[in-house]
């Protein structure tokens, strides 16, 4: 005879509530996504995903894992040559979003940056001290602070009118169409002079 509860081993519940959260998050940001939701999507009870996340920033949190290592990231950018690192950041910002399945983390990190303010405080976080910053510094042009800003802003711009608005046609453009497009403006962001 069995006794009710849990499944011994791996039920893939807490799989399932992460895969829901992560398309909540992505689709509807932080502030228009509920436990409630999210457990409806799972199949599973709220009470589960409050067992497996403890809080709904919990949950937030498990759903913005990164599909990458930023320090390898920011390794293999700063391998490149100088002159052509503003290119170089295009291909991998473009290539690091358009190689995860429905952009999931980093949609839910730029949607819940927007109405969430420690959303706001992480993507702050990663996308320049940890990411953009150390390129800035690897480009030895000197204010490291200021020209992460800017290639911020340009970046996560190009994030919004592509991966959030979808403007045609920057939103359906090849990497290597836009690459050298947009690569001169972050390289004089890097290595030009900044007033």
């Amino acid at each position: 005879m069995t006794t009710p509860g849990r499944r011994p081993g791996d039920s893939g519940t807490r799989a399932a509530i992460l895969a829901a959260a992560k398309e909540a998050f992505a689709a509807s940001g932080y502030a228009a996504t509920s436990v409630r939701a999210v457990a409806r999507a799972a199949a599973v009870d709220p009470s589960l995903v409050l067992h497996f996340f403890g809080s709904k920033d919990g949950l937030f949190e498990a759903a913005l894992e990164l599909p990458m290592d930023p320090a390898v990231l920011v390794q293999g950018l700063l391998a490149t040559p100088r002159d052509g690192l503003g290119e170089t950041l295009v291909r991998t910002f473009l290539g690091v979003w358009d190689a995860t399945p429905g952009q999931g983390p980093m949609l839910a990190m730029l949607r819940g940056a927007v109405s969430h303010e420690d959303s706001a405080d992480k993507l702050r976080e990663l996308l320049l001290r940890v990411i953009l910053r150390p390129v800035a510094v690897g480009a030895g042009a000197g204010d490291p602070d200021r020209r992460a800003a800017l290639l911020a802003s340009q970046l996560l711009g190009l994030a919004v009118v592509r991966y959030v608005l979808r403007v045609e046609p920057l939103a359906s453009a090849p990497v290597e169409e836009l690459a050298p497009l947009l690569g001169p403006t972050l390289q004089r962001y890097l290595t030009g002079p900044v007033p």
